[in-house]
């Protein structure tokens, strides 16, 4: 009796009955744990240029091209300090000049784009369809296509060497990327709310600016982002316009650092790249949420 009671127990203790459970966890798992080691891996590629700037701003030129790895053997915090002054102006001055078109183009595809949009999805016009066909169209115009007559115009105008011809045109709702983005999410609002104000007198300045611009959170948060992003970012643009190096802006500053006549200061390039893509981090952590939602709400998705 007792001897058929231990053999009982140790059958059902016995662990070679126990990792059947085991197994099937694990094969239920393992396409779960390969997902997501496929994208850490991903993510790790696609940081490893962001990792090894940053490791390279903290080397001294000599050693930036030479040592291979994110690992430091040697630590140059200077290049912050000589990059920071080693242009014509210090590079504060270069950050304010970035910062001016930023907010000047912010601001302008904010209010410009917004009216555009809200015409195309609300008002009845002639040519409407024709208009919003041409609107598309320009999207897919090169900045190449247009820099050489942009350029004359703005000479004509005395503009060159100034930052108007970077913040003007985005009053005059010229992107229009931002003006469909809008336009898509204006349209799916429900046009009872448009009624509901014209019931209480409203006209189409009052239910832009009372009804639909509240709604728009979203998408004018989406268009904030990308702008910002998109001209903190622009070289070739502002290369062409800006020819004093008390107006450049930090991607012209940029490169500066670099001169094929001279020796070019590495180090500082990339300390004052590391500085430069701050903002754009602060800007797209910040505005993640917002950015989501537009995009998924919108006709971006």
């Amino acid at each position: 009796m007792t001897t058929d009671h231990l053999t009982h127990e140790t059958a059902v203790s016995s662990p070679a009955l126990a990792p059947a459970p085991t197994r099937e966890r694990r094969r239920r798992h393992a396409p779960r744990i390969l997902r997501h080691g496929l994208f850490i891996t991903l993510v790790i590629v696609a940081l490893y240029p962001v990792l090894w700037m940053v490791v390279s701003s903290l080397r001294p030129d000599g050693s930036i091209f030479t040592d291979s790895g994110i690992f430091l053997d040697t630590f140059a915090a200077e290049n912050y300090t000589e990059g920071w002054s080693a242009l014509t102006h210090p590079f504060s001055t270069y950050l304010l000049n970035s910062a001016i078109v930023v907010l000047g183009s912010v601001i302008g595809n904010l209010i410009a784009c917004s009216m555009t949009a809200y015409a195309f999805a609300r008002l009845s016009f002639r040519f409407k369809k024709s208009a919003f066909a041409i609107m598309l169209l320009t999207i897919m115009l090169p900045i190449h296509v247009l820099i050489i007559p942009q350029y004359v115009l703005f000479a004509q105008l005395g503009w060159i060497n100034t930052f108007l011809p970077l913040i003007v045109p985005k009053f005059l709702a010229t992107d229009g990327f931002f003006i469909f983005l809008m336009v898509q999410f204006i349209r799916g609002l429900p046009r009872e709310l448009d009624e509901a104000a014209r019931i209480d007198g409203a006209g189409h300045p009052r239910i832009f600016l009372q009804i639909i611009l509240p709604l728009m959170t979203p998408a004018l948060a989406t268009t904030a982002i990308f702008t910002f992003i998109w001209t903190w970012g622009d070289f070739f643009s502002q290369l062409v316009f800006l020819t004093d190096p008390g107006k450049y802006t930090v991607p012209v500053a940029l490169r500066s650092f670099i001169d094929a006549q001279a020796n070019s200061s590495y180090g500082s390039l990339f300390a004052m790249s590391v500085l430069s893509i701050i903002p754009v981090l602060v800007a797209f952590t910040f505005g993640q949420r917002y950015l989501i939602r537009g995009i998924a709400t919108t006709g971006g998705k």
